[in-house]
């Protein structure tokens, strides 16, 4: 089977910095690492093939020769030598690791304790919940320490016992013969799996792994001001964690739904307000909506459709400091449909009205002003 290309196995572009090369595998190398997945081939396959592209990205010399030839360098050898490892594989087991890779060994094993998974949730909540917070109470299943036998593993009256294989690390060595010399390498304990312990009799509420799986009722504060994708943190409310480790955290991811009346952008709130035609030129007092209920809003005679008035403090707080946004309101003049005959009657003389004046007027109407530009 053909090789992949190095730049698709870690997911870069072909001008990738080395910064970028080395979080990208990072990133890679944790979700693929035998420790994280034990037992799996395909995951084990895949970080081989994780560090054999990082090996050659992350050295100018070898990538320069794999942009130019490919999977083969100048020398015909591949790419397959131990030149190039260095920085990136200290967090994942060292140099044993590294010989894995081309000896097939299984990783080792990580034995001491572990920081639980972080779980995320997402929760969608209205434009007014958003504005003023609240405080909702959610479902969330996770893995949680086994209560009955305090994550030991074991049956009420026994204990777990050190591994006599491994002599509780969880690892054994052993060394084997290769082109480059004698080379020691650790493999995870294959009688108690990398754990130290062997268990005589597993707890049976958790049947002998520690943690079980619960849904618990989690309180949630939502703050005054968030937005559609505001993440918020519960520290300690994740998974539990291995071995004595820490619990994860919860990470709500908030939705806002669209509102019918207002659109928001950042703080402001922005809606637009239908008034009639007499309203507008004569002027009014309106009463307005606001997400804390109504409000007055005057408008002064003559004012055109379009026009954009303030309320101040009528927005969404500000979620990182003091004060809040504004709302603006869009003043839309509607014309009137479906008029009775005095109304018909009262226009025909307010138009008549008003042309006597503009021909009385030394200045030109607007008809007029067109007729002339036109015209020449």
């Amino acid at each position: 089977m053909a090789k992949r290309d190095y730049y698709e196995v870690l997911g870069v572009s072909k001008d990738a910095t080395t910064d970028e090369i080395k979080k990208a595998y990072r990133k890679l190398a944790r979700r693929y690492h035998p420790d994280a997945n034990p037992g799996d081939q395909n995951a084990e396959a895949k970080f081989k093939e994780i560090n054999e592209a990082y090996v050659v990205l992350c050295d100018p010399e070898k990538r320069a020769s794999y942009d130019r030839f490919g999977h083969a360098d100048t020398n015909g050898q591949g790419f397959g030598g131990f030149g190039g490892f260095g920085e990136g594989f200290g967090e994942f087991g060292g140099i044993g690791d590294i010989f894995d890779m081309f000896f097939g060994g299984g990783g080792r094993r990580r034995t001491g304790p572990e920081k639980g998974s972080d779980i995320r949730t997402d929760m969608e909540i209205s434009l007014k919940d958003a504005a003023f917070g609240l405080e909702r109470e959610i479902k969330v299943p996770r893995v949680e320490t086994c209560g009955t036998c305090g994550g030991s593993r074991a049956a009420a009256g026994s204990k777990p016992q050190t591994c006599p294989t491994c002599g509780g690390t969880g690892q054994v060595q052993y060394s084997q013969s290769t082109p480059f010399g004698r080379i020691v390498q650790t493999r995870t304990c294959d009688r108690c799996h990398g754990a130290g312990k062997i268990i005589d009799k597993p707890c049976p509420t958790c049947r002998g792994t520690g943690q079980v799986r619960k849904t618990r009722n989690i309180k949630i504060n939502v703050p005054p001001g968030v937005d559609n994708g505001s993440r918020l943190r519960l520290a300690g409310e994740g998974e539990a964690g291995v071995r004595g480790g820490p619990p994860g955290d919860l990470y709500v991811y908030i939705h806002v739904k669209p509102h019918r009346i207002f659109q928001r952008e950042g703080d402001d709130l922005i809606c637009e307000i239908p008034v009639s035609f007499t309203q507008a030129a004569l002027g009014d007092e309106l009463e307005v909506p606001t997400l804390d209920g109504k409000a007055r809003l005057k408008i002064p005679e003559g004012t055109q459709s379009g026009t954009v008035f303030r309320m101040k403090g009528k927005g969404i707080p500000h979620i990182n400091g003091y004060g809040q946004g504004d709302q603006h309101v869009r003043v839309k003049v509607v014309t009137p449909v479906k008029l009775n005959d005095r109304q018909k009657e009262l226009l025909r003389e307010f138009s008549r009205i008003e042309n006597e004046r503009q021909h009385g007027s030394s200045d030109k109407s607007f008809f007029e002003k067109m007729k002339d530009a036109f015209m020449g």
